[in-house]
């Protein structure tokens, strides 16, 4: 088993993902402010993916000791350092999770309720806790769940498929289309950080980062088949929990339009 093999064997669910009906939703300023309100929450945890894999791949503690493959750690830092503290469209050193926020109150959409998630995980130290209690969507606490059940595990190539596979690499592009379509219809909207987000995630993930996470996970699965196999089934249940996320905003959007 390879990359061929694996593609092959998501493109099915892949493809449902990017032909979801989600997008065709998206039709208001308000229905926008759904859809970022609970892809934040996705937003945030692919952090908790990449911090674990260079907590995995890399040494993060003192005293240090050389840890796994040079070129993986290279990699993990590599990403790291764009993803943690990136330029923001005003100069500013921002995580891609900051500058998200960002463009959420540039365009009056709500980010109280993911702050709120964010601190009672500092209160509870669980974030298995944390999801249970909060007030969101089924569907977006089985994302997170899915998430953190993968990192507690702590086997590398399977936090790294989902970080890798289960992040799929055309929604950006699509996205971006929408944001810029919604600045000629919506122009008293201001969605210049939205946009700047959207495109330097295609920057970053198409020339840089999809390559090196390709080759990281080349490098932790070797000639191992059991290891190409799990990365597989963890990439496949990835994209399955992001359709299950698409559904609970598309649900958002469609209730409030029956109540209006």
């Amino acid at each position: 088993m390879n990359f061929i093999d694996i593609k092959k064997a998501i493109e099915p669910i892949r493809l449902e993902l990017l032909n979801h009906s989600l997008y065709k939703n998206i039709k208001t300023t308000e229905d926008l402010h759904s859809f970022l309100e609970v892809h934040v929450y996705a937003v945030w945890d692919f952090m908790s993916l990449l911090k674990a894999l260079q907590s995995k791949l890399t040494c993060t503690t003192t005293p240090w000791i050389p840890n796994g493959n040079p070129e993986i750690r290279y990699l993990i830092n590599e990403i790291v350092l764009a993803e943690e503290t990136d330029i923001s469209i005003d100069g500013k050193r921002q995580s891609h999770f900051e500058m998200y926020l960002d463009a959420m109150s540039a365009c009056n959409s709500n980010t109280k309720e993911v702050a709120l998630f964010l601190e009672n995980i500092q209160e509870t130290q669980n974030i298995f806790v944390s999801i249970k209690q909060s007030n969101l969507h089924i569907n977006i606490k089985s994302f997170l769940d899915f998430t953190f059940r993968i990192i507690e595990e702590g086997k590398p190539h399977k936090i790294a498929a989902a970080f890798t596979f289960g992040r799929e690499d055309l929604i950006p592009d699509m996205f971006t289309s929408i944001l810029k379509n919604f600045q000629e219809n919506f122009p008293e909207t201001d969605l210049s950080k939205l946009i700047y987000y959207f495109e330097r995630h295609i920057e970053l993930d198409g020339d840089e980062h999809g390559p090196m996470a390709m080759k990281m996970i080349a490098e932790l699965c070797s000639e191992n088949q059991t290891k190409w196999k799990e990365v597989e089934e963890v990439s496949i249940l990835a994209l399955e929990k992001r359709i299950g996320l698409w559904d609970a905003i598309e649900e958002k959007i469609l209730q409030k339009e029956v109540y209006c």
